[in-house]
């Protein structure tokens, strides 16, 4: 859990905000997830099927990472703010074993017809620096 939920008013262009750092992932996690998204893919459960394709073993699931993402901006909008046009594109291979932190920047921080936005940049990576999810989410605040 993060220590303290976004408040727009607090925001400026350029900041950075806290992380969420994720514990290693796990071969039962990927399985868990295999069973809760329908994607039964052997390249995700199977290190025999994984290095039959040229992998050293599993790979976990890409959407698992944007899974990461949307629970650090859920922990970050709080009940503050509405998540909205949530996107990711997704970056270096995860493997079991790999922590990951999920971080973000303020975009841009504006008012439109009486509401408030802010605009995040997302990034998910590695403890070496290797990224393995970028994105961007729109939140509006009441």
């Amino acid at each position: 859990m993060l220590k303290t939920e976004l408040n727009f008013d607090s925001l400026i262009e350029g900041q950075e905000l806290e992380s969420l750092n994720k514990p290693p992932i796990s071969k039962v996690q990927l399985v868990k997830y295999a069973g809760a998204s329908g994607d039964f893919n052997p390249l995700h459960t199977d290190d025999a099927s994984a290095q039959k394709v040229g992998m050293d073993g599993v790979i976990a699931h890409g959407m698992l990472i944007m899974g990461f993402l949307g629970q650090y901006v859920t922990e970050l909008a709080g009940d503050r703010a509405e998540t909205r046009n949530f996107r990711m594109r997704f970056g270096a291979i995860t493997k079991p074993g790999d922590e990951i932190t999920c971080s973000s920047t303020v975009e841009k921080r504006y008012e439109e017809a009486g509401e408030k936005f802010v605009s995040l940049a997302l990034e998910a990576k590695k403890p070496t620096g290797e990224v393995v999810g970028t994105g961007t989410v729109l939140l509006r605040f009441q």
